[in-house]
């Protein structure tokens, strides 16, 4: 859930749980398989991948295409940074837009 009590969408739950996880993780090391997260999180397969795309684009992980995911190597910097501000930006909007659609979804009858 968030502050204003609306829960975060899918995606970024696996994101925030995972990059807890990568922040106790070695440079190169390996993330779980897809596989191996579906079953921890209980979640679809896509949902998975776009939980892990949050992450890539941040620079916090890299993919290996059949490899796998790994720990980056650092040095996204000033990158990560805005990154996590503009995603930090588009979550509240996206909480905002899911509020003023309950309120529209209330009036109907």
């Amino acid at each position: 859930m968030t502050d204003t009590g609306i829960p975060k969408p899918k995606a970024v739950q696996v994101a925030d749980v995972l990059r807890e996880d990568v922040r106790r993780m070695q440079p190169g090391e390996r993330l779980p398989t897809q596989r191996e997260l579906v079953d921890r999180f209980g979640f679809a397969g896509q949902t998975i991948q776009n939980g892990l795309a949050i992450l890539r684009a941040e620079g916090a992980i890299v993919s290996a295409g059949n490899m796998g995911n790994f720990v980056s190597g650092g040095g996204a910097g000033d990158k990560g940074d805005e990154l996590k501000e503009i995603r930090s930006q588009i979550q509240a909007l996206t909480e905002r837009v899911a509020a003023l659609e309950g309120r529209s979804d209330s009036g109907r009858a």
